[in-house]
């Protein structure tokens, strides 16, 4: 019997290519939009899921209590793993790590950039970044051991043999003996670093990592088997509050392979979003896109079905039953399938190299994974019988009698299923459309509001080295290059809370307030070299070297609930005696994510890390040149690396950005396919009325008239779609858009837009086949059979 399907199935292809290939191209796109999406999915899902030891490696989070919010974070005490790790025995091991930060190395007199992580001993006893040479838990322990990946001793040594016991500078100051040899980090970890060297001689060296009432480093812990993580979360909640009483933290544990999928906290320390949110988008859209490409299917094929009426009719009359029929409707349409899966294999083998720039990821088509080739078995199976079900449920129900006695007619129950089907179709449409245009105008939006400084033509340089030292001469010689407008040195990127405080005291204070200032160093021509506006009292250059001085912006000032600031006293950390000399307007320092918060300006060179250039649009590529000569000059060894600051910035939106043009063309797929069943369609309304057509023309009607005639009733259907569609998609970006404290309006327009767009679409691929109907000569459509 399967051969005898096959060959019915060969021959309805010979008798109606068309039709095979327009339902054979949406599958086929259909898959292949699922499968990329597949692809990109499972790389989201198993990123940080390699370590063995997953089950119990968790990281410890706080949730810092302020009079105005509950602010949730990474960062820990740098005391805090040694001290959970002595006082609580469930805890087998824990480690306290830096921040992964661009270094130079140095082999005499070859220098590279790579990035190196502090982490303490146990690291390699935790995580599953596999050493090939040297013992976990003993590589790290000396203060000056490194360990290096198999690719960076490459690049340092020319080999990655026989590396173990060599020496490698750091930033041209302190040496390292490589004591390890790892492989390279896999891509599906979230954190990529070239070496790692201890962190105890961070933590020996840098006082403020010994307090308990500062934070800053993350903290990791491993539990031993059989740990319950929520009893010890309820047991260490409070353990910061115990070793200093003034602390107003509370300790949780997040699973360390979460935080890339659930990283982002709500003001009431709740899990809310995260790229969670795009990996359930994406998995909707390829429902989406492959239920599109099915309803193709049966649209098509209940529309032909008069066609097949006079063979199902012989079949039942000579015993044929019903289940032998939908069987055979069925085989067609997952052989059908079979081939279009074939052919999206095809076109994602060729669409990875783009799709993978796109994404910034190294997915790849692994034919050999057994998980892949199951889920490429279900979805072909699930998507052969979801598109073949109702055809064939339609077809093998039709009663022999009035198909052999010509009696057969479009029921009116298919009619109103098939439009119903084509409504559904554009009404996913419209909503993906509507999507696009508000992300897209979301994104824009953010990254040309003003921020309240002038991102635009400024480089910023890492201080490092000699530079240390000599910055105040680099950058009087920075400032006479032509083309720069002004330079300066600064203690923050402006592209997130990095250094902050609840440490101020001021006159008037409520003792229990406890109030968050974003805290950052500068020097002197900070403010003109960002294009920041002043609205009270004056900046660093009336007061220069003077490190007891301290500008607040409004919000600030207004946190603090002060009067005529200008003049008073506040107090930093009971140590510092700081008079306020300016307020500056309110200027976003974060990403459009988060409302401006309260901070102040320290004059304190001595921990600007940043410098900050503005330059002349039109001389920048030669100011630029010049530049790297006097970095060179002033700090031999080091390699010139800038960055835009409009560019960092536009980073924050990556994510964003990646979502936006993913569903571009995601979104246009859903059309095209769309599309494609509308134009099978309106070719098979116009063969079927092809003698109305002759009859019409006959009497005087004019190409007009046909032509409106044909696309009267699929306007319709795309109409009703997108009235149904304006209000789901209203709803679900009016939700996303509350992730951003500064969102573009949802401007009716945007909704008139995607209709329009959508009835447009549906015109032109319609009116195609109706143009061609209508210049048919009445004679053909009237001669007989």
């Amino acid at each position: 019997m399967f051969k005898h399907y096959v060959i019915i199935i060969y021959r309805n292809f010979l008798r109606s290519k068309g039709y095979f290939l327009i339902n054979l191209a949406g599958l086929a796109a259909g898959l292949t939009c699922t499968l990329l999406i597949y692809l990109w999915v499972q790389d989201e899902l198993h990123m940080d899921k390699f370590h063995e030891k997953d089950a119990n490696l968790f990281q410890v989070m706080e949730h810092q209590q302020y009079s105005d919010r509950l602010m949730t974070t990474t960062s820990t005490p740098g005391s805090l793993s040694e001290a959970l790790k002595a006082d609580y025995p469930e805890i087998e091991y824990a480690m306290t790590a830096s921040w992964i930060n661009d270094h130079t190395l140095s082999i005499k007199d070859h220098n590279i950039k790579a990035k190196g992580w502090d982490v303490d001993p146990a690291f390699f006893n935790m995580f599953s970044y596999k050493l090939v040479e040297g013992t976990p838990g003993e590589v790290l322990k000396d203060k000056y051991s490194m360990v290096i990946s198999k690719s960076l001793a490459v690049r340092l040594f020319d080999t990655d043999r026989d590396v173990v016991g060599k020496t490698v500078e750091v930033d041209h100051g302190k040496s390292f003996n490589v004591t390890g040899l790892m492989e390279d980090v896999p891509n599906d970890s979230q954190y990529k670093f070239d070496y790692v060297i201890s962190f105890e001689l961070m933590r020996s060296e840098q006082e403020w990592l010994r307090s308990w009432g500062s934070n800053g480093p993350p903290t990791f812990i491993l539990t031993k088997a059989g740990t319950v993580p929520a009893d010890l979360e309820n047991k260490i909640k409070d353990y910061v509050k115990k070793k200093n009483d003034r602390s107003q933290v509370t300790l949780f544990l997040q699973k360390y392979s979460d935080r890339y999928l659930y990283g982002s906290y709500n003001e009431e320390g709740k899990q809310e979003g995260g790229r969670i949110w795009y990996v359930k988008l994406f998995s909707l859209i390829a429902i989406f896109i492959l239920v599109i490409a099915c309803i193709n299917f049966m649209n098509l094929s209940t529309a032909r079905a008069t066609r097949k009426s006079k063979e199902v009719g012989i079949k039942k009359s000579v015993g044929a039953g019903r289940q032998s029929l939908i069987w055979q409707y069925m085989s067609e349409s997952i052989i059908t399938t079979i081939l279009s899966l074939l052919v999206a294999l095809m076109l994602v083998y060729f669409a990875l190299i783009p799709f993978n720039v796109v994404t910034d990821k190294q997915i790849k088509l692994d034919l050999g994974d057994p998980a892949l080739l199951m889920w490429l078995f279900g979805v072909t199976i699930g998507t052969g019988l979801l598109a073949g079900s109702y055809p064939a449920l339609y077809l093998s129900g039709f009663k022999p009698a009035a198909v052999l006695k010509g009696e057969m007619k479009n029921s009116l129950g298919e009619l109103w299923a098939r439009k119903g089907l084509v409504v559904f179709q554009f009404w996913l449409s419209v909503i993906l459309i509507i999507s696009v245009i508000v992300i897209y105008k979301q994104i824009e939006y953010v990254q040309t509001l003003s921020l309240g400084y002038d991102k635009s033509h400024m480089i910023r340089i890492y201080r490092e080295g000699r530079l240390e030292k000599d910055i105040d001469a680099f950058l009087n010689e920075v400032r006479r290059v032509p083309g720069v407008v002004n330079a300066a040195s600064i203690g923050h990127g402006l592209l997130g809370q990095q250094n902050n405080t609840s440490g101020l005291q001021w006159e008037g204070k409520d003792p229990e307030e406890r109030i968050l200032f974003e805290n950052i160093a500068v020097d002197d021509d900070v403010l003109t070299t960002l294009g920041v506006s002043l609205v009270d009292g004056h900046d660093f250059t009336k007061t220069p070297s003077d490190s007891s001085k301290v500008i607040f912006n409004e919000k600030g000032i207004e946190a603090m609930n002060l009067s005529d600031p200008i003049g008073k006293h506040i107090k930093l950390w009971d140590r510092h005696d700081l008079e306020i000399i300016g307020v500056v307007k309110n200027f976003n320092f974060m990403s459009m994510h988060e409302e401006i918060k309260p901070m102040f300006f320290r004059f304190n060179k001595q921990n600007s890390y940043n410098i900050l250039i503005r330059l002349e649009p039109a001389k920048e590529k030669a100011a630029i040149e010049k530049i790297g000569e006097l970095y060179s000059k002033f700090n031999p060894g080091f390699s010139f690396e800038y960055r835009y600051q409009d560019e960092e910035y536009a980073k924050l939106y990556s994510g964003e950005q990646r979502v936006a043009q993913l569903a571009s063309y995601f979104a246009t797929m859903a059309v095209l396919i769309s599309c494609l069943g509308l134009f099978g369609l309106a070719a098979f309304t116009a063969e079927r009325r092809l003698k109305e057509i002759g009859i019409r023309k006959a009497l005087g009607s004019s190409s007009t008239n046909i032509v409106l005639l044909l696309s009267g009733d699929f306007t319709k259907m795309v109409l009703i779609s997108v009235v149904l569609g304006l209000p789901v998609g209203y709803w679900f970006l009016d939700t996303w858009l509350n992730e951003f404290a500064y969102r573009v309006p949802l401007n009716m327009m945007y909704f008139v837009s995607a209709g329009l767009l959508a009835l447009l679409i549906a015109w032109i691929t319609v009116a195609s086949q109706a143009i061609r109907a209508s210049r048919t000569n009445p004679v053909q459509c009237l001669r007989m059979e």
